[in-house]
């Protein structure tokens, strides 16, 4: 028998849903599966900078899978771009640390930024694997990332609550989804909670279309709209927010009562669903299956219902956006849902 490997896990980029569920994952099949020595890396890459690292045992790893959060902390640290700290190269202290430290792999847990390092690390001659997480399922290469369906969960009922109030006081009611570049979550939501206006940064925006369907259903009794707006779309830069713009043209067009919601971050805290509960659980699992096969330099990746994966290199630095004929807007528009570009009245 020789040496067993030993692999450290670290989650880097914003939280969401399921990421302990998928350290759980990746510890305990490393442990039970397959004898590996596993260990913690704190505060995503800064965790691999600064040699932040602590060993976890399988006891350690019992009672996460529930917890949203992570365990391990998170940072936005990026060791390839460039900075003020001259002379430090993070990156050649990664490696330094990552050799000292007897690593045979690194799972990196995160989104498009996570895996773009991480595919930067690799053709450093890192051995890493990646798992993706965010709720904004915007990752490239995979049909669903964990952490998407706890928020969809969070955004609809949201957006459920919304329909007693707009109805009762006769309003419009905007709520803003978060969904920087892509509109998966707002979308997905906007369909399961029933909204009137559905508004994705994919498609091109006429707020005077909007405005016009708006005022039509006002026409023909209909007590109430809702809108469900993307926190990326595009828009003037003295708004701070699209629900404040969107807000703001919707009453000053229609001249209806119009109030907006920002969910903001209460969409990625809290405890993750079953089905991301299983889907982070899985993607972990099958991560270390590549390690043990020394299949590096990797992307595990839900497709089809089926658990894969990808070579890091073709994901990096992609996004996966909505496509503009996608059938779930298709659906949208049979069901005279306005999409903000062309509103059927």
């Amino acid at each position: 028998m020789g040496k067993p490997q030993r692999i450290g896990i670290l989650t880097a980029g914003g939280d969401c849903p399921g990421i302990n569920a998928a350290i759980r994952g990746v510890g305990k099949t490393a442990i039970v599966k397959h004898g590996m020595e596993v260990y913690g890396i704190s505060s995503g890459f800064s965790g691999l900078i600064n040699k932040e690292v602590q060993p976890l045992s399988e006891s350690a790893l019992s009672g996460i899978l529930t917890l949203g959060g992570t365990i391990l902390g998170t940072s936005r640290e990026k060791p390839f771009k460039k900075s003020g700290n001259l002379g430090i190269d993070k990156p050649k202290i990664i490696k330094k640390n990552y050799k000292e430290l007897g690593l045979d792999c690194v799972v990196c847990i995160g989104g498009n930024g996570t895996q773009k390092t991480a595919n930067l690390l690799a053709e450093e001659g890192l051995n890493v694997v990646g798992i993706p997480k965010t709720i904004d399922n915007d990752v490239f290469g995979t049909d669903f990332t964990f952490g998407f369906d706890s928020a969809l969960t969070i955004a609809t009922d949201a957006i459920d609550r919304l329909h007693t109030t707009a109805n009762s006081h006769k309003r419009i009611m905007v709520i803003e989804v978060m969904g920087h570049h892509a509109g998966w979550l707002t979308l997905y939501a906007g369909m399961a909670g029933g909204g009137d206006v559905i508004l994705l940064p994919e498609l091109d925006l006429d707020i005077k279309a909007v405005n016009r369907y708006l005022l039509d259903r006002a026409y023909k009794k209909k007590p109430y709209s809702i809108v469900v707006v993307a926190e990326g779309i595009e828009r003037p830069k003295d708004f701070i927010s699209a629900a404040d713009y969107i807000a703001a043209m919707i009453e000053n067009g229609t001249k209806i009562e119009t109030r907006k919601t920002i969910l903001g971050y209460i969409q990625r805290g809290g405890s993750p669903s079953p089905m991301d509960r299983i889907l982070a659980t899985r993607f972990g699992s099958h991560a270390v299956d590549l390690i043990a096969t020394e299949n590096y330099g990797r992307m595990v990746v839900n497709v089809g219902g089926q658990t894969s994966s990808v070579p890091l290199k073709d994901v990096a630095g992609k996004t996966r956006l909505v496509p503009t004929d996608h059938s779930l807007i298709t659906k949208a528009r049979s069901l005279d849902i306005c999409m903000g570009d062309v509103c059927i009245v």
